[in-house]
């Protein structure tokens, strides 16, 4: 061991502390840990500037521990946090650092939890109370949460709440405070406001910063992929069949997209679920313990709600979509490599975004290398093979003795050879992931550029016009029509993923989309199997079931002669029925959607 290392057991930190991380197989502190602990031990104010994964949780937790008064039965030690997630893993985290000290119990409080549970727990008189600023806020003022015996008082994530507008919520519990409590104010960065409060509330702090690590470069490697014809969501789907990872978290822009692309990713056969805002506790709760015990292995979320999120198995972090600044893509990849442990982070980007990965390499002092995806041959040869490995696996099996007699029964009454009935079989078993997966569309930069699951693309806003594509023969059409419109929250470009991935026909071969309130008008080709219809039949956008049916008489009539000509002044209109020009007022995107992410 070198002169510079030490061990927990060098730091004078309480037998019932000590034992308990030896117990968790804590050894050597972390550089922010070995410099915070002696300091908080010595009852002085901490400023910690670390990047998220660093140990911040016991930097401070297991010196401020060794300060609180197990007989007292009254919060002693408050930490607040941006999110309820972290919240919770604090929470976890100081439990398990507190395990071997008698009497000593901790709260937590936070939106979206009964106020009736934490009621009751902050009546027993918890020495430690861990929670968000506005469900803290609410029980200072109503006097559930007495602050008069608090010894110390920590920040988690300062930066973040700063981000997520809590300063004002910040000064007003900093303000309840008693004046000789001891502060620990933790961040990844120090913007100016943080710098006020800090010297507003902190006396004479020892600054502890721990530089980027380079190792976190070593730990994750980074990859990205130029967003092929296929889509988004397809490539997706490849990855989480194709690559090899324990579990991984998609990173998504809004709470819509979790649940979307989560119910497709379960239909499609793969352990998936969204997490988001709007979802109750209990159910966020529950689905990050499905995350940690292996029940779910994809988890799509969004920033704010994986914030502190720290599962061992997430081997793979996607940026389906791109983070509005480099901090939120620095603490997106940071939910993978953590403490020690490799991972991988892919980025999906398109031709104009490839532009901006310079500054992400910046941010996170790595290198961001090409990602490959899985073509559709490599997609073909990964299937066939799984398929042959479980097939040998059943074929091992002792018990096949009777299904065997049943299959010479077939083949002599059906005068079919038993190759012939197998390879019938195995055609049957791949129709949810078909052995020869149709071949990928042609790479061309224009189809390559959008984001065929809900994004853009040269040529139009949401990836397809309404209203006018290529000019083909419009003989070559039937126009269907789908219950699901604007009212629902569909874009084009969210037909136009989900006909291409459920049906398997090429995106290319779909017409003109005309959307109204509650229903669509779609193009398909003429040439439509029959059970191209009955896969329509089962499709979901937005988690809305299409019911696809045929658009007869005038109305399809209008819209095959006329694609990509101005429709008439006078229009007689329904509630549900609204002209292009409408369209083109109603269906401008939002602020968010038409800037381009800009990273700072």
């Amino acid at each position: 061991m070198s002169n510079d290392k030490i061990l927990f057991e060098e730091l004078n930190l309480p037998t019932p502390i000590l034992s308990a991380i030896t117990e968790l197989g804590f050894v050597e502190p972390t550089p922010i840990q070995q410099q915070s602990i002696p300091a908080l031990l010595a009852g002085k104010d901490v400023l910690g500037e670390a990047q998220t994964g660093t140990g911040k949780t016991a930097a401070f937790g297991l010196p401020l521990l060794a300060r609180l008064d197990a007989n007292l039965n009254a919060p002693q030690m408050l930490v607040v946090c941006p999110t309820r997630e972290l919240a919770i893993q604090v929470a976890e985290a100081i439990t398990d650092f507190a395990k071997n000290i008698r009497g000593l119990n901790i709260a937590t409080v936070y939106g979206g939890q009964s106020y009736t549970i934490q009621n009751r727990d902050l009546k027993r008189g918890p020495q430690i109370v861990v929670g968000t600023p506005g469900r803290m806020m609410d029980h200072i003022e109503k006097g559930r949460l007495n602050l008069d015996n608090l010894k110390a008082c920590v920040l988690d994530e300062a930066d973040e709440m700063l981000n997520m507008g809590f300063l004002d919520d910040i000064e007003w519990i900093l303000d309840h405070v008693p004046e000789d409590t001891q502060m620990a104010f933790f961040s990844a960065t120090m913007p100016a406001p943080i710098k006020k409060i800090t010297s507003q509330f902190l006396t004479d702090p020892v600054h502890v910063k721990i530089a980027v690590e380079k190792q976190a470069k070593a730990n994750i490697t980074q990859r990205a992929w130029r967003v092929g014809a296929i889509g988004k969501t397809a490539g997706l789907e490849r990855i989480a069949e194709v690559v090899d990872y324990d579990a991984m978290i998609v990173f998504v822009r809004t709470r819509n997209d979790t649940l979307t692309l989560a119910e497709h990713l379960v239909n499609k056969g793969f352990k998936a679920a969204a997490l988001n805002g709007d979802m109750q506790q209990q159910d966020r709760e529950r689905i990050v313990d499905q995350l940690k015990n292996g029940r779910i292995h994809i988890l799509i979320a969004t920033d704010v709600v994986a914030r502190g999120l720290d599962v061992p198995r997430i081997s793979h972090v996607i940026n389906y979509d791109l983070p509005f600044d480099s901090e939120s893509y620095v603490h997106r990849i940071g939910r993978t490599g953590r403490a020690g442990r490799e991972g991988e982070a892919i980025l999906f980007a398109s031709h104009r975004e490839m532009r901006l990965l310079n500054r992400l390499e910046r941010a996170t002092e790595g290198q961001i290398t090409p990602f490959e995806m899985p073509d559709a041959s490599q997609l073909s040869k990964h299937r066939i093979e799984k398929t042959k490995e479980k097939l040998l696996s059943v074929a091992a099996s002792p018990n096949l003795e009777k299904y065997t007699e049943v299959l010479a029964k077939f083949t002599e009454e059906s005068e079919i050879t038993t190759e012939q009935l197998a390879a019938a079989m195995l055609y049957q078993l791949q129709q949810k992931l078909p052995l020869f997966p149709q071949a990928d569309p042609v790479d061309k930069r224009g189809a390559r550029d959008g984001r065929r699951e809900g994004g853009r693309e040269r040529g139009g806003r949401d990836g397809r016009r309404e209203g006018g594509r290529e000019r083909r023969n419009p003989g070559d059409f039937a126009t269907y029509k789908f219950a699901v419109g604007r009212a629902q929250g569909v874009k084009p470009s969210d037909i136009v993923g989900a006909i291409a991935n459920e049906v398997r026909i090429n995106s290319r071969e779909i017409g003109n989309i005309k959307l109204f309130d509650n229903h669509c008008h779609v193009e398909l080709p003429k040439t439509l199997p029959s059970q191209g219809f009955e896969k329509l039949k089962n499709v979901t956008i937005r988690r809305h079931k299409i019911n696809p049916s045929i658009v007869e008489g005038a109305n399809a009539q209008y819209d095959s002669e006329n694609r990509g000509k101005r429709p008439p002044r006078k229009r007689e209109r329904s509630n549900d029925d609204r002209s292009i020009k409408t369209f083109k007022k109603k269906s401008r995107p939002r602020r968010d959607e038409r800037s381009m992410p800009t990273f700072n």
